[in-house]
């Protein structure tokens, strides 16, 4: 993935926070996420683990790829 992504390729939503599991992010933001400037995926990407943390939500890690 981007350095410029917090994606982990786990794309599930929480019902009760509306966040993903995997990165923390909204679906508006992860809808705008290609269209956004480097700027503000930068800012948000810097609030995703206090998010995470305040929803109560562990991130979830990215599988490992098989070779």
């Amino acid at each position: 993935m981007s350095k410029e992504t917090p994606c982990v390729a786990v794309c599930m939503i929480d019902p009760k926070t509306k966040l993903c599991f995997g990165c923390g992010r909204t679906l508006p933001e992860i809808a705008r996420w290609h269209t956004m400037e480097s700027v503000d995926r930068l800012a948000i990407m810097a609030l995703l683990p206090a998010r995470m943390a305040e929803a109560g939500l562990m991130p979830i890690a990215a599988s490992p790829k098989r070779i």
